[in-house]
């Protein structure tokens, strides 16, 4: 397996993501072989009016960091596409940093499927929890 890291998954994030999808300024951690670690900075601009960060921005944060899981999993950028995005909002996030966890569940030749958990920074409580699944459109 060829090795994608932390400069590769921003250079993702710059090139093959819509340029809005970049202004969530996600931040990958770390990669490990069962998925991989992000944090969503804290950002004013996606709290809605009721004062904590919007579900739009959490699911899109969701489907851009299991793209870029499954890069680092594979060694490289595989063109998928998202089947299936199923997001539970299990309480509100406050304005802050969004601490994001991606694990694979199975990579296979032509789909994927990954579970997310996302959780304000400081907090064990899961915020936010998605499955997603993914089809790979190319090898």
């Amino acid at each position: 397996m060829t090795a994608f890291g932390i400069e590769d998954a921003e250079h993702l994030m710059r090139t093959m993501f819509a340029p809005w999808v970049g202004e969530l300024n996600l931040k990958a951690i770390a990669f490990d072989a069962a998925g991989g670690d992000f944090m969503m900075p804290a950002n004013p601009r996606l709290v809605h009016g009721g004062g904590v960060v919007c579900g739009q921005a959490t699911a899109s944060a969701a489907d851009t960091v299991a793209v870029m899981t499954l890069s680092a999993l594979n060694g490289r950028f595989r063109l998928c596409t998202t089947v299936d995005l199923t997001t539970h909002f299990i309480r509100p996030l406050k304005p802050g940093n969004v601490d994001i966890r991606v694990d694979v569940l199975s990579n296979g030749k032509r789909m994927a499927y990954v579970r997310i958990e996302m959780r304000a920074s400081g907090d064990a409580r899961i915020a936010v929890s998605a499955t997603g699944a993914f089809a790979y459109m190319a090898d």
